[in-house]
């Protein structure tokens, strides 16, 4: 079989993080979550696991730079004497081992835009992640022992942070259904049932490359 590189988008609550981990288990390949904070620092002295943790898959705050920059930012980023803000240079070197760890086999990788930065991958295998709000509320309610109106607030602050960071990258819009392969309601099958579903068409895809 080929190898198959699955990213995960997802909703806040929606299980999608622990979906993936179970995709990742199910194919016997490795999962890149978390890990490509550590994979960055690694790579790049000038980054602190810290600061990197402080900016993850969070967009440029500045209204101006975001202005200034535009569709320009990734020239910006490399241009002489530009220094970028940490957020956006997390983000080129995070997409660099995206594109790394895709190119050395099979693998999850979870957030970061990761379908966007490897839209020319033929392995890939786009998956976005989501859930009716009750279902959200109660996840995150029982996990972070909130009441159901925090467990809400967290939920919506969460879902702008991560619609902002990956429309203000990409230039695309997050959850938009075209942007994936596939799309889906975790609270219909649970976590089990969705990432068997995941990891089916992983291996259908393997099979026809």
């Amino acid at each position: 079989m080929k190898k198959v590189v699955i990213t995960i988008a997802r909703q806040y609550g929606s299980g999608g993080r622990e979906i993936g981990e179970r995709v990742a288990e199910l194919l016997s390949i490795p999962k890149y979550d978390k890990e490509l904070i550590r994979l960055a620092v690694e790579d790049d002295e000038t980054l602190t696991e810290e600061d990197a943790h402080m900016v993850d898959e969070r967009a440029t705050n500045s209204l101006l730079y975001t202005l200034a920059m535009g569709s320009n930012m990734f020239s910006a980023i490399h241009g002489v004497g530009h220094v970028p803000p940490l957020n956006d240079k997390l983000f080129v070197k995070q997409s660099e081992i995206i594109r790394r760890v895709a190119e050395e086999g099979s693998c999850v990788i979870i957030g970061r835009c990761s379908d966007y930065v490897l839209r020319e991958e033929p392995a890939r295998l786009s998956v976005f992640i989501y859930a009716d709000i009750e279902a959200r509320r109660a996840r995150v309610a029982q996990r972070h022992e909130l009441t159901p109106s925090a467990a809400l607030d967290v939920i919506n602050k969460t879902d702008r942070r991560r619609s902002s960071y990956y429309n203000f990258y990409t230039g695309a819009k997050w959850g938009k259904y075209d942007n994936y392969h596939l799309a889906l309601n975790s609270a219909t099958l649970g976590i089990e049932g969705t990432a068997q579903v995941i990891a089916h068409m992983a291996r259908l895809k393997m099979e026809q490359e």
